[in-house]
């Protein structure tokens, strides 16, 4: 398991990230703001990108989201 910060505009977030190499699938997980998902290595940046996007749109403003979510694509593919 891998932990990250995340520089968000207001705070900074812990993000956990665990790659399951046997199912092909990465675990996300940020306590702070009770959100993890976990995504398969088949799906695609761009849908991702705004899976991930529109799920924090509820926890977090617009500019944070897009960063974060950005963010998090890059760190699941660099895996």
């Amino acid at each position: 398991m891998k932990i990250r910060k995340a520089n968000l505009e207001v705070d900074t977030v812990s993000v956990y990230i665990h790659e399951n190499k046997k199912e092909e699938q990465t675990l996300i997980a940020i306590p702070s703001i009770k959100w993890s998902t976990i995504i398969p290595y088949e799906e695609d940046n761009t849908s991702l990108t705004k899976r991930l996007e529109d799920e924090f749109r509820s926890a977090l403003n617009s500019e944070d989201a897009t960063h974060l979510s950005l963010k998090l694509v890059q760190w699941v593919r660099e895996m």
